[in-house]
């Protein structure tokens, strides 16, 4: 066990849960720089490696299989070392993902981009599994969705950085340019250009490896107290009496579930945005921008859940309301078409619509988690594992777009948000509600 002695949450000061909450703020802002940044990295891995779209989408497969590989084992680790030093091991793991970027990117090889990538989404899902259930914790319940909101904000902030500040690093003015001309190069010249391309994310990875090494001993020594998460209430106790796995929680389970289809259809439409905008015609220096249109709109979603949750709204309201509109925008986008001008931008309507599908991804994350979270006691940390597994639909769920793409059509791929806004609408409404397998109680 940790060192350091955990304590109950209701022992902490007001000053120690806003210091805490701002800490892992902190670490949401790196996930979300970490993650987001694929949304450029597919695109770019597609030019400068020769991949068709189903290869190209193994970025997101590579980073997000890891949590369902390591989401168990990190709650099992969290129990043994405590939450700071897992969360210390999580940065060192992702400190040796982004080194692979080296190798990767000296000799131009996609297998060991996608292990670094997965290396990452490693560490990612130890600093996952520890700081989501941190926040459901971190005060009344009824504000979870709110202090979400808060932790979205962060890591979505660094969604719009990340994209942008690795164009800035990465590209340049020339390549819109470069990237028609390596299309009609052949031989050395066609893997020398390309090699010049690849080698430029060698020096980014390098300093980004460099600062989450430094993270690893600041989280570490830093005054996040250690919280205790065993212990339960007499009326938490009571209730799961006859409960000996996280599996007897259905409305966990169908919540992990739930994060599948969520994060599956969220990270199709930051991810697939800028390959779906230059097929209708735009530049790619110009599309470059609508990964981060997406994740502004959903902050403005988040800005707007922790105005209204819970003094007009309730979380769960937020959630229903949320997962109707996403199903609502995803039939959109494979009904409408035509050329529009907004913003600056010409292109068809329908990127529009998936742009806007940031603003009905914004509260369900922070909708599910409390809700699957509820009453788990002493299963919280392997709770929160099981809902982390569910990131493993980032990986899943882009394969079958990118499949779809290849063989049908870009916009017909978007066919696959369907099914998961679905089920989400279901656990939204019903399966929450659900107590016991075997009746609803």
């Amino acid at each position: 066990m940790s060192s350091q002695n955990p304590i109950q949450v209701t022992s902490l000061s007001k000053k120690d849960t806003l210091i805490s909450i701002a800490l892992i703020g902190l670490l949401f802002f790196i996930f979300g720089f970490v993650t987001w940044i694929n949304a450029i990295l597919i695109p770019f891995f597609k030019i400068a490696c020769e991949l068709n779209h189903f290869e190209s989408y193994l970025v997101a497969f590579a980073f997000y299989i890891a949590y369902l590989v390591m989401s168990l084992p990190a709650g099992y680790l969290l129990k043994k070392v405590g939450f700071k030093k897992g969360m210390m091991i999580g940065f060192w793991a992702m400190c040796i993902g982004a080194l692979l970027f080296v190798p990767a990117g000296l000799t131009r090889t996609y297998g060991i981009f996608l292990t670094g990538l997965f290396t990452l989404g490693i560490g990612l899902a130890i600093l996952q599994t520890a700081a989501n259930p941190y926040i459901t914790i971190l005060g009344p319940k009824e504000r979870a969705a709110q202090r979400f909101s808060v932790m979205g904000i962060c890591n979505k902030m660094a969604g719009i950085l990340a994209p942008l500040l690795f164009s800035a690093v990465v590209l340049k003015s020339t390549d819109s340019a470069l990237f028609k001309q390596i299309e009609l190069m052949q031989g050395l010249e066609k893997a020398a250009a390309l090699d010049e391309l690849i080698q430029r994310v060698v020096m980014p990875y390098s300093v980004v490896a460099l600062i989450l090494l430094v993270l690893g001993f600041f989280v570490r020594y830093s005054p996040l107290p250690e919280i205790d998460t065993d212990s339960e209430s007499d009326e938490v106790s009571t209730a799961n009496a006859g409960k000996n796995s996280i599996l007897d929680f259905p409305y966990l389970v169908l919540g992990a579930i739930a994060i599948f289809f969520h994060v599956g259809s969220q990270v199709i439409a930051v991810d697939s945005i800028v390959n779906y905008a230059t097929h209708h015609g735009m530049d790619f220096m110009e599309a470059k921008t609508f990964p981060s249109y997406t994740l502004t709109a959903t902050i403005i979603g988040y800005l707007l859940g922790i105005s209204f949750i819970p003094k007009l709204i309730s979380q769960k309201t937020a959630l229903k309301i949320c997962t109707l509109l996403g199903l609502t925008l995803s039939c959109c986008i494979l009904l409408f078409s035509g050329q529009i001008t907004l913003f600056g931008h010409q292109t068809d309507i329908s990127v529009w619509f998936i742009v806007l599908l940031g603003f009905a991804n914004s509260m369900i994350w922070a909708g599910v988690w409390p809700l699957a979270l509820d009453n788990l006691g002493r299963f919280i940390k392997t709770g929160a594992s099981l809902l982390i597994m569910g990131l493993c639909g980032n990986a899943i769920m882009p394969l079958l777009y990118g499949y779809w793409a290849d063989y049908h059509s870009l916009r017909e791929a978007y066919w696959v948000l369907i099914p998961c806004y679905a089920y989400l609408i279901f656990y939204a409404f019903y399966g929450h509600t659900l107590k016991s397998w075997a009746s609803k109680k």
